[in-house]
């Protein structure tokens, strides 16, 4: 007679991070909170910039002035380059990012991709549902369905760093791969639904380019000084393709090579990641906002942003549509696969961080410049809406997770915590005989040294007491 099968356990999700994950993760969202905070300062200074009147008219002639070589179809504004220049480096770092999740990460098992696949789907399919079924009930234009799909990151995570939450790495992990996820999805929908033309003799030729960029790499060939003024070749050749010219920069990024040999520390993808990913979060972004977020705000400005179907359907869409979409995505995928909450949060947790995800910023700045473009009114004033949007969805955000703050705190105390001094934290070794030696080792110590201190201050009263005429013999006498 067979013996009865026992059950499989059920699969946590948002559960404890392996230990390289979560060093990843320290690093990256490091970078990307510091980066986070420059955004936000340079999106201020856009605003101040754009509405003090002294200063609106300097605004509009630096974002409008032109350079570039006219010849090679390159004479653009510096707003202009900041939008498809300065992200390429943006989605050059979204590419390295997506390849490391597919090849290293969460992304590799499809057990574990499924959550934040479906989740990212969902926040993007329920914001852009809400977008449409607002402006046709409405009689507004849905060609700006897209504007509320996309998550920014650094600014979530400047969120996070300004009003101190200890969010717990599992759900910092599950914030960062949905932005990796939709990122790559708001790649695509620039690359399909906002492409107008198409010059094939520049596109062949940017394809003929990532191709050498792809053999170079596969033949081992190093050196900034090659691929630098290649990736330059490749963009223009890109931009004057038709084709939104930061697909360049995600093409490369999914080129590089991030898993590691036995001789090496990182990949190099993780090693370029490195260093380019400052440059992104500290310069290609901040300035992106600083010539994108300067629109003029105005008693009248704001009330029309709820008024117009247009920017109501953006403001709705990243608050209301972002939140439903990524919980409700979550709990079907938790759901459907049989899985369960880890035993340390609640779905509470998973709310809160899907409303802060409807801080959408940088792509959704880009996105509607790209949906309305041949008007500047409108699509001034869906910027106005990605400004409102961002700003409730964080102010929503941030009140979902100081109520849960405390909670925060105890796990992110027990996460760290490195009682043995090893230098990693005590919940990758509990299992490990190594740790428990080292503890014992270490109790030891404290033990022998609070038996020596025990014994000084012994020794000391005996010998305070048998002094001639000292405290014991005065006692003694009195008596």
């Amino acid at each position: 007679m067979a013996a009865p099968r026992t059950p499989a356990p059920a699969r946590k999700i948002l559960g404890r991070l392996s230990l390289p994950e979560r060093t990843f993760l320290t690093e990256a969202l490091r970078t990307e909170t510091v980066g986070g905070v420059l955004l936000l300062i340079a999106a201020i200074t856009a605003l101040v910039w754009a509405n003090v009147p002294m200063l609106h008219d300097s605004y509009e002639t630096v974002g409008h002035f032109h350079l570039g070589p006219e010849a090679l179809g390159l004479n653009l504004s510096i707003e202009h380059w900041a939008a498809d220049g300065l992200l390429a480096i943006f989605f050059f770092v979204a590419g390295i990012e997506l390849k490391r999740e597919l090849v290293a990460g969460d992304l590799r098992d499809p057990k574990a991709a499924v959550l934040p696949v479906i989740a990212a789907l969902c926040g993007m399919a329920v914001p852009a549902l809400v977008y449409t079924l607002t402006n046709v009930t409405g009689a507004g234009s849905t060609d700006g369905w897209a504007v509320p799909t996309a998550t920014d990151i650094a600014f979530a995570l400047a969120v996070l760093a300004v009003i101190g939450t200890s969010l717990p790495s599992a759900l910092r992990a599950f914030l960062l791969t949905l932005a990796v996820v939709d990122d790559l999805f708001a790649i695509l929908i620039i690359a399909i639904f906002f492409t107008d033309r198409i010059n094939f003799a520049a596109l062949a030729g940017a394809v003929v380019g990532l191709g050498v960029f792809w053999l170079l790499l596969r033949k081992g060939v190093r050196g900034w000084y090659v691929y630098v003024p290649l990736a330059l070749v490749i963009w223009g050749l890109m931009y004057n393709s038709g084709i939104h010219a930061t697909i360049a920069g995600v093409a490369m990024g999914l080129m590089l090579r991030c898993t590691r040999h036995e001789d090496e520390t990182s990949s190099p993808g993780e090693h370029i990641e490195h260093l380019v990913r400052p440059l992104s979060a500290g310069l290609a972004v901040p300035l992106f906002a600083l010539f994108s977020a300067g629109v003029a705000v105005s008693g009248g400005a704001l009330g029309d942003v709820f008024t117009q179907p247009e920017t109501l359907g953006v403001v709705l869409g990243l608050v209301v549509g972002k939140t439903i979409g990524i919980f409700g995505g979550t709990w079907l995928a938790a759901r459907f696969t049989r899985a369960s909450l880890s035993d340390d949060l609640e779905w509470a947790d998973v709310f809160a961080v899907a409303s802060l995800a409807g801080i959408g910023f940088t792509v959704s700045l880009l996105i509607g410049e790209l949906a309305f473009a041949g008007d500047a009114a409108l699509t001034d004033e869906v910027k106005a809406a990605v400004l409102v949007g961002s700003l409730t969805a964080a102010t929503l955000a941030t009140v979902l997770l100081k109520i849960r703050n405390a909670k925060y705190r105890r796990l992110v105390e027990h996460e760290e915590r490195d009682e043995d001094e090893s230098g990693i934290p005590d919940i990758y070794e509990e299992d490990e005989p190594e740790y428990h030696l080292r503890l014992a080792a270490l109790y030891e110590r404290k033990a022998a040294e609070h038996r020596r201190i025990a014994t000084e201050k012994a020794a000391a009263r005996h010998a305070l007491a048998e002094v001639p005429g000292g405290a014991g013999e005065e006692e003694q006498r009195r008596a």
